[in-house]
């Protein structure tokens, strides 16, 4: 399979740390691949007008089959997990009780939950992260239980970087941009300047915005953003990121259209 990436990457020449291809990558095969992972964002349940149920069940069904076809460790899914009525939340999780692989998740601005119900559900705070391997992912929150845009904690993540600094990698997990670079996003200067002088953050995830499944670079940092899986709005398609880890210290995302020209947007990065 060949990856189809845009021509954003011409604008990328001088950026150091980051491998950019000067021809459109291929596919390593399943037993290069040291890690696999997926990210997936705004799913809606619940949202009226919605066939929020369906959705969710293609989810499922796409992520057990990523699972069999060529591996995934696990999968985050990037904040929206509900439409705003905090007594879904029990059934979007049981929802998603039929998923395959370990899952995370973080609060968007439509998680209008609170800090306590939000940590007797998942075990873990809205500013929570982990580490597999060699690598750490951090995963923080930018909402409130109002559904407020907020930049997420600065003091935390720095204490999360600095707790992670000989790790190989840091991947970062934010449901609203931090930069106003789209319609949604949010302008968090401190945010973004502490993830361009943290060496070993590679990636920084988004979503949110439903209509951006591109990559956007920010200094020397790529942000990656996958669409949508749900709700009434946003790119022709639903679908998912990939973040593929190699042997050789190599990584690659990509976003996947399930349904059809499947592959989009492909990054290639050292690690």
């Amino acid at each position: 399979m060949t990856f189809q990436r845009r021509s954003f990457l011409k604008l990328l020449p001088a950026l150091s740390g980051i491998t950019y291809l000067s021809e459109p990558a291929k596919a390593q095969p399943a037993e290069n691949i040291t890690m696999r992972f997926i990210v997936a964002s705004d799913g809606h349940y619940g949202q009226p007008g919605t066939e929020f149920k369906a959705f969710h069940a293609d989810l499922v069904s796409w992520v057990n089959r990523e699972k069999l076809q060529k591996g995934v460790d696990f999968l985050v899914l990037n904040g929206d997990l509900i439409h705003d009525e905090p007594t879904l939340l029990y059934d979007f999780k049981n929802t998603i009780s039929n998923l395959s692989v370990p899952y995370y998740v973080s609060r968007g601005n439509h998680d209008k939950v609170g800090l306590d119900v939000w940590q007797s559900t998942w075990g873990y705070p809205t500013n929570h992260s982990f580490a597999k391997g060699e690598y750490a992912f951090v995963i923080g929150d930018t909402s409130n239980e109002k559904g407020e845009y907020v930049c997420p904690d600065a003091t935390w993540l720095r204490n999360e970087l600095a707790k992670y600094k000989d790790k190989k990698g840091i991947f970062v997990f934010l449901h609203i941009t931090p930069s106003k670079w789209t319609v949604n996003g949010i302008e968090c200067k401190e945010v973004t300047d502490l993830f361009e002088n943290t060496p070993n953050v590679k990636a920084i995830f988004n979503g949110h915005d439903h209509d951006q499944d591109s990559t956007k670079i920010f200094g020397k940092k790529p942000y990656f953003f996958d669409g949508h899986f749900g709700g009434n709005w946003g790119t022709a398609y639903k679908g998912y990121r990939i973040v593929e880890i190699y042997q050789d210290n190599t990584w690659q995302s990509y976003q996947y259209n399930p349904t059809a020209a499947p592959v989009l947007n492909t990054f290639s990065g050292k690690s």
